[in-house]
């Protein structure tokens, strides 16, 4: 693994927020997203990282090789901040070669890499612009060429995206995950943008707390999560609590629903999750599938929303939410089938 996180700890003087028993790895070449809320830690881990704080414990290694005592400027880490952090009064070209600068390579050299690392961000022609001349994700690009001209052993990536418009963010998404493939470069990505993390994440960390819930594949994450918690921050969910009443099959406030109960034994308190997409809407309860459970109840709302309806039926002592992508009927009752349902630990959480 080339970067590897062991047993970490850090708490910041004074308080109880910080970063607890963290074990991570990122592999060569892997693209890892950590995400959770605000004050979740994952900063933290990519200061410790880039060696701006020192741990409390633990050890963190970097192509073998342990950090601990070694200052920023000797980690050999690319990193790329949210203000992108370029000289204002260089050019492109300039700000690009200044990691080049600091270690003894000729100007001519140089400034030759720097144009050819432009050309890999796709910037070909703006070498000699200032800063200020630059849309917002034009400096990004720039400051994601400075970061990798020095052939770094890693990529740190300091929510990147968040000052960019939606488009901007949508296009440069996709180009940090080209530039990223093309370096085959272990990278560290930390946001708070849940889509940002599920569509360029190799993997995904979800931290809560300073400790870490799990690091799962975009997909696994989504459809198998590690608790409520965790379920709850990775995309809109219905969750009910629940109890197993015999095997394949739980009571829920609203009534009866068939699934997998996965080796719960009956009497088990369980968390129900369903994702909203997988609500069926019924216009009538003729319109029912041969397997899952059928509930009429008050249709609450109905939000349109172009791509996607949205609407919260109210059935028993619950709600459900659903969504639909291409359903423009009358919704009278909804439709659960057994393969849409996920049971998780009851353990409840702190907000």
């Amino acid at each position: 693994m080339a970067i590897h996180f062991e047993n970490v700890t850090y708490r910041y003087p004074g308080s109880d927020a910080g970063v607890f028993d963290i074990n991570l790895e990122i592999a060569d070449g892997e693209l890892l997203v950590v995400i959770g809320p605000s004050g979740s830690g994952k900063t933290t881990l990519l200061k410790l990282l880039a060696g701006f704080i020192e741990a409390d414990s633990g050890r963190i290694l970097v192509d073998g090789q342990e950090m601990a005592g070694l200052p920023p400027h000797r980690r050999n880490l690319g990193i790329v901040f949210q203000s992108y952090a370029l000289f204002q009064h260089m050019t492109a070209a300039q700000n690009v070669a200044y990691p080049l600068k600091v270690r003894g390579i000729p100007r001519r050299e140089r400034l030759l890499q720097a144009r050819q690392a432009l050309a890999r961000v796709r910037l070909d022609g703006f070498a000699d612009r200032l800063p200020s001349s630059l849309s917002g994700g034009q400096q990004q690009r720039v400051a994601l060429a400075r970061a990798l001209i020095f052939s770094p052993r890693a990529l740190l990536l300091d929510e990147p995206l968040s000052a960019l418009d939606a488009f901007r963010r949508a296009e440069m998404r996709d180009e940090i995950v080209r530039v990223q493939r093309e370096a085959a470069i272990a990278t560290l990505h930390v946001t708070h943008d849940l889509e940002e993390a599920m569509s360029i994440g190799d993997r995904v960390a979800v931290m809560h707390g300073g400790r870490l819930l799990q690091v799962a594949a975009p997909q696994t994450l989504y459809d198998t999560p590690a608790d409520r918690r965790v379920g709850a921050f990775v995309g809109k969910a219905n969750l009910w609590e629940a109890r197993v009443s015999v095997p394949g099959q739980i009571a829920t406030a609203f009534g009866t629903l068939p699934c997998d109960t996965q080796g719960w034994v009956p009497g088990s308190s369980v968390v129900a999750l369903v994702r909203p997409e997988r609500v069926i809407p019924l216009a009538n309860l003729a319109d029912g599938r041969a397997s899952g459970a059928v509930f009429t109840g008050t249709l609450c709302h109905d939000r349109f929303a172009g791509p996607t309806r949205r609407f919260d039926m109210a059935v028993g002592g619950a709600v459900i939410h659903g969504e639909t992508g291409g359903y423009r009927g009358g919704i009278v009752a909804v439709q659960i089938s057994p393969d849409a349902v996920r049971l998780l630990p009851p353990t409840t959480f702190d907000a």
